[in-house]
């Protein structure tokens, strides 16, 4: 009776306590005594896990290879942008640029026959861009016409630059020029050098 109790539970070890061979579909679980069961689930719960985390790694790679072609493509759709020179090619353009800021050296005042422009010791003329550095006022002139007389500073402070104004003091002469600024005036018929009159604040503004 007692070997006969002895084989049957060395029978229900055997099938139920020790690991018996895989069956089909089991993905390689072994069973284990007492826990068929609660093996099984927590190895589909495993399996899961390392399938998300295997998809998880993938779109990351993917992500990472994505923006590594970014980066690396090259673009050919921009083209090298040229620069304009902004240098004029036009040789008459340079030329009056680089005549441009000349001034008279000396400094002349002349009648309405003395020609007007650059004056110097070789060429003489008339500056006819003359500016007042007392008053900060450019000089204007009339030719064939002089100063009357009676004019005095208040006249030029209060009329200047208006011509319709300023012709009530202006007497016709042939041959003279009228200059005047807004503190100063003075009548010319003959070419003379401006440093002749050292109350004139007079200087040439430039060609």
């Amino acid at each position: 009776m007692a070997e006969g109790l002895d084989e049957l539970l060395d029978e229900v070890e055997s099938k139920f306590c020790r690991p018996g061979p895989l069956r089909r579909g089991a993905a390689g679980r072994p069973r284990g005594c007492g826990g068929g069961v609660l093996g099984t689930e927590r190895d589909r719960a495993a399996a899961e896990e390392t399938l998300r985390s295997a998809e998880t790694f993938e779109k990351e790679d993917d992500l990472d290879s994505l923006i590594n072609e970014i980066f690396e493509e090259p673009n050919l759709d921009k083209k090298p942008v040229k620069l304009k020179s902004k240098s004029s090619c036009n040789p008459s353009v340079r030329a009056s640029t680089q005549s441009l800021g000349k001034s008279c050296s000396p400094v002349y005042l002349g009648g309405s026959t003395a020609p007007c422009g650059i004056g110097t010791n070789t060429s003489q003329r008339a500056c006819d861009r003359l500016r007042c550095v007392a008053c900060d006022f450019r000089v204007v002139s009339y030719d064939d016409y002089m100063w009357d007389q009676s004019c005095d500073y208040l006249f030029f402070r209060n009329n200047m630059p208006e011509f319709q104004k300023l012709r009530t003091k202006l007497v016709k002469k042939p041959g003279a020029r009228a200059y005047a600024c807004q503190c100063s005036w003075r009548t010319a018929e003959a070419l003379t050098a401006l440093q002749a009159d050292p109350q004139l604040r007079w200087v040439c503004g430039r060609h």
